[in-house]
């Protein structure tokens, strides 16, 4: 049935190839490539693109930035008389449009020159066929049929020139119709033609071309006339006949499914959380619900690059092990149609959990306002919380007082004694004298709040480093630590990113007292300081006090620093650091080590050892490994500079140094040699100080792949990041300066966090 209108195409996939990197076109027979990032093999042997069962035989699913099928002008022909394109798509996600162009399922057009075509999908599910005819660009749309997520659509566009008519069809219906004055064929483009990609895409970051269709597709056809209604009803009937006469079923990626594809590659980390690919920067909106940990992420579905921002959703039995989730909340309302960026969760009056966010749009000024998500648990009974349902309207709008206008985000909230507390990051004001975050109150249900004023004021004049505008502020009850229990110590921190001129990106914070009464908190010393001297890796604040333990745990970001390009190749962007216990020690300086669950990951004991200097780097010469956790007690020491050398080769031509410097009282990260790669962005030295007080130098140190994190005396954290060029680079060494009479080291071998 089907093939009576395919003998009249001039192009046809069916995508029935179900594995492998081409795609066959049954008209003319050619095989065309399926361009894809992960077939360079340039962190790992080269992996096909994702196939699953489709409409009839299989289809192909594109990622979303590097999945396309491109041939030549010459080798296809050009419709001018009439155009018809049929195809099935389920996509996984909606682009934010950049120059108002569309996210192509085909394309070969100058929308400038006014020539081609073009067919694909925009924000919000809308879709177009465009075209040059007669130096003008003519577009149809569909605005009130969008094209669902996740659930197979077929779309059918048309073009006659006889009848200077435009029609769209949606499973076979028609839904949209234009006519036009010119008398005209379509206007031939002698560009290339593409498949899952605009051939005039906006350009982002250099390495990175926008406009990508992304999710499944089957069975495309183009055809140089125009089909009737009642053709494209009986293709569509004959496609439903081959799926038993019914729709089929919605179609999903999964997150295990997308993650394998980048399980081998040597620089990704294992027990580091990450998306399944592409971009993340900070986890946040931490929080426990019957039985489960919930973990928040911005995240770009689309590529590894910052871009129409979604919050990824991460849950866990144990804060180690995470099963990753669809995201919960994307883009769409008119106010967080650019964005649905950072902020908290907290539990309402029901014991429901709520979320709140930065909405972003681009068009407004202000650009940020404060949305509201409501769980959908206490109706559909989904324990892993899947579902949310955003608030229409914005719960906070920045007002003139507020703080620096315009400068408005990162909502963070919590309740005591049934009052809501929200604090926001922004400025001090126009004069532009530092940042600050914004106290807001609730007692209602969370949708109208009470400007209370500023949290606190810094001295700008005195630290400009903190920049003009405070992001990502959090305030949590810090407490003692004795033992394995953790009790109340009246003292809270808070903790803060710098923004804008001037600004140092790290996690800088206070110790303090909080005065729930007056909405304001008063620090114990007036210079902010760092938990981490790895300098800008250790980023992006989250945090919750766990109900289970009492303890306060604070998440963040792993900076990865690596080039547009590198990115591109490896489909992959940053990850978060490992979930750190923060607690108020019998010194009053604050206390910073990682959670004790991080212990179920350990799978083999590789070296337990008590020697001096030359007897344990004899014993460490057969401790290799890219996912280790190393425990260090140094004893006396006479040296200046002493540490430990990961990722070392075996001669240490590449090798990061973790070290000590007695004299400065400084702890440092050594990457000059951490690899050969000259177009990997690391190097140097970082560090700050660590003032050990008489006690001997101890390390924790966690080795991840490209991830190396170093806890020393749990009062200082050093992030940072290495990847070496060498598949050799697998080595542990003791360094120093001079003789280490005794020293303890203990080293496991690490297991993956994802199940």
């Amino acid at each position: 049935m089907i093939s009576k209108w395919s003998e009249s195409s001039i192009a046809k996939w069916g995508f029935d190839e179900g594995m492998g990197s081409v795609v066959k076109d049954s008209v003319s027979g050619k095989e065309d490539r399926i361009e894809f990032a992960l077939r360079t093999g340039r962190y790992q042997a080269p992996v096909d693109p994702i196939w699953h069962p489709g409409i009839a035989g299989h289809s192909l699913w594109f990622d979303g930035y590097s999945t396309y099928i491109r041939r030549s002008s010459q080798e296809i022909k050009h419709p001018v008389e009439g155009l018809t394109i049929t195809v099935w798509i389920a996509p996984s996600s909606f682009e934010f449009g950049e120059e108002e162009r569309l996210s192509a399922i085909i394309s070969q057009h100058n929308r400038e020159a006014a020539e081609g075509y073009i067919f694909g999908i925009y924000k919000n599910g809308a879709w177009s066929l465009q075209l040059g005819i007669d130096g003008e660009w003519v577009e149809i749309w569909s605005y009130d049929r969008p094209i669902p997520l996740n659930k197979w659509t077929f779309l059918s566009a048309t073009y006659d020139q006889a009848s200077k008519r435009l029609q769209l069809y949606y499973n076979g219906v028609q839904v949209a119709e234009k006519k036009i004055d010119s008398s005209s064929g379509i206007t031939p483009h002698a560009g290339d033609f593409i498949i899952g990609r605009n051939n005039q895409g906006s350009v982002l970051a250099g390495a990175f071309t926008l406009n990508h269709y992304q999710g499944f597709m089957d069975e495309l056809t183009v055809y140089p006339t125009a089909l009737h209604s009642e053709d494209i009803q009986e293709l569509y009937a004959a496609y439903l006949h081959m799926n038993g006469d019914k729709m089929p079923e919605s179609v999903t990626i999964e997150g295990n499914e997308i993650r394998s594809l980048r399980a081998k590659d040597r620089h990704r980390p294992q027990f580091h959380l990450s998306p399944p690919s592409h971009w993340m920067n900070e986890p946040h909106a931490p929080f426990y619900f019957n039985g489960q940990y919930h973990l928040f992420y911005q995240y770009n579905p689309r590529g590894p690059f910052w871009h129409h921002i979604h919050w990824g959703h991460w849950i866990s039995d144990d804060l180690v092990h995470w099963k990753d989730l669809p995201p919960a909340l994307s883009p769409g309302n008119d106010f967080d149609s650019d964005g649905i960026w950072s902020g908290s969760a907290c539990h309402d009056k029901s014991g429901n959990p709520v979320l709140f966010y930065t909405g972003g749009k681009y068009s407004k000024f202000p650009t940020q306002t404060i949305g509201l998500a409501r769980s959908c648990f206490p109706i559909d009974g989904d324990h892993d919380l899947k579902h949310w349902v955003k608030h229409p309207e914005p719960i906070v709008e920045q007002e003139k007082e507020g703080g620096l206008f315009g400068e408005f985000r990162d909502p963070f909230v919590w309740e005591e004694d049934g009052i809501w507390y929200m604090l926001v990051g922004t400025g001090t004001g126009e004069n532009k004298q530092g940042g600050t975050a914004t106290v807001y109150t609730s007692t209602g249900d969370l949708t109208q709040w009470e400007l209370r004023g500023p949290l606190y004021v810094s001295n700008y004049e005195k630290y400009p480093f903190l920049g003009i505008m405070w992001e990502l502020p959090v305030l949590l009850p810090l407490p003692f630590k004795k033992e394995d229990q953790y009790v109340n110590s009246d003292k809270h921190v808070l903790l803060i990113s710098p923004w804008g001129e001037g600004a140092d990106i790290e996690v800088y914070y206070w110790i303090g007292s909080w005065d729930k009464n007056t909405c304001q908190f008063k620090a114990d010393h007036e210079e902010p300081r760092l938990i981490d001297v790895g300098d800008f890796h250790f980023t992006g604040p989250s945090g919750m006090v766990d109900p289970r333990t009492g303890r306060t745990l604070l998440f963040t970001i792993a900076q990865g620093e690596r080039t547009p390009e590198i990115d591109y190749d490896s489909g992959w962007a940053h990850n978060a650091g490992i979930p750190v216990s923060l607690f108020l020690r019998n010194d009053d300086l604050l206390g910073i080590e990682p959670i004790r669950e991080m212990q179920q990951l350990r799978k083999k004991l590789l070296l337990s050892a008590t020697d001096d200097m030359d007897g344990m780097n004899r014993r460490l010469a057969d401790v290799k490994g890219d996912q280790l956790e190393i425990h260090i007690h140094f004893g006396k020491c006479s040296a200046e500079q002493y540490g430990i050398s990961v990722r070392r080769t075996p001669e240490g031509e590449e090798e990061t140094l973790l070290y000590y410097d007695a004299r400065r009282e400084w702890l440092s990260v050594n990457r000059t040699r951490s690899t050969l790669e000259t177009t990997e962005r690391i190097g140097g030295i970082q560090g700050g100080s660590l003032q050990l007080d008489g006690e001997t130098l101890q390390f924790i140190v966690y080795v991840d792949r490209s991830m190396i994190e170093c806890y020393a005396n749990g009062i200082k954290s050093l992030t940072t990041r290495t990847y070496p060029s060498r598949i050799d680079a697998l080595g542990v060494a003791i360094w120093s300066t001079g003789p280490i009479e005794l020293m303890s080291v203990e080293v496991w071998e690490m297991g993956s966090i994802i199940g």
